[in-house]
């Protein structure tokens, strides 16, 4: 059987006095899938809202990174089940007692708020998903009838298309740009305050936990598995983008 990846030791914060500081050690996180998605999708969120706003030409471009976030997002979703525990969106769907238990500062034993996404932060992850989720959707199914339409706008019906294009161009965009503003300002709040670096262990996979700190498995297979997944999603892109 495959098991997660051993901690790497790593030097200890200082302790305190009484030594009642427990030792930290690099834990891994964050797979070297998960990782890849995150920066991807960054990537290929700012080239859209880019083409989009440059316009002519360039929207042979937007459609072309619309086509690549479908594909990650499609990617991510499956990964959310088979990728490693801090990726699974098991570990980030909280009840309504965790959230309460986080707001209060009383966590137990097992909530392990500190290591992947604490409650608020699993809100804004799901929420961007699913907002990025529909506007892909919708500007492939959209015709702005002067020089751009979707791939699948031939499979819906005018009054379809017409909606689609609506949210696509109207209400979409700017419900993207307040969650990324979000997401934006919560890293700064968390890096200026709390003085904690949250895209480090994104870019790297290891966060500074406690010993016996529960890990993700990120092992030779499950980057394989990964792999393929990824060239299955990329090459259903390429099938759609290519009926436009």
């Amino acid at each position: 059987m495959v098991t997660a990846p051993p901690q790497r030791a790593m030097p200890p914060y200082p302790m305190s006095p009484d030594d009642a500081t427990p030792a930290l050690v690099a834990t891994r996180v964050w797979d070297l899938p998960t990782r890849l998605f995150h920066w991807l999708l960054a990537a290929c969120v700012l080239g859209l809202v880019i083409t989009g706003n440059v316009g002519g030409n360039a929207l042979e471009w937007h459609m072309r990174f619309g086509v690549s976030v479908g594909a990650l997002l499609v990617f991510r979703l499956v990964w959310g089940v088979l990728g490693g525990r801090w990726s699974r969106f098991t570990s980030f769907l909280y009840s309504p007692a965790a959230l309460a238990r986080y707001l209060r500062g009383r966590p137990l034993p097992q909530d392990h708020f500190d290591i992947g996404h604490n409650p608020l932060g699993s809100f804004s992850v799901f929420a961007l998903l699913g907002v990025l989720l529909l506007q892909v959707s919708t500007g492939l199914m959209a015709d702005d009838e002067i020089a751009t339409t979707g791939p699948l706008n031939r499979f819906v019906s005018s009054a379809t298309a017409s909606l689609a294009t609506g949210w696509h161009k109207g209400y979409g965009p700017w419900l993207i740009y307040a969650l990324v503003a979000l997401h934006l300002a919560a890293i700064t709040y968390y890096v200026r305050w709390k003085k904690q670096m949250l895209l480090r262990p994104m870019w790297h996979g290891d966060k500074l936990l406690p010993a016996g700190s529960p890990a993700s498995t990120d092992h030779r297979v499950a980057r394989v598995v990964a792999g393929l997944l990824a060239l299955a999603c990329a090459a259903s892109a390429v099938w759609i983008y290519r009926l436009g």
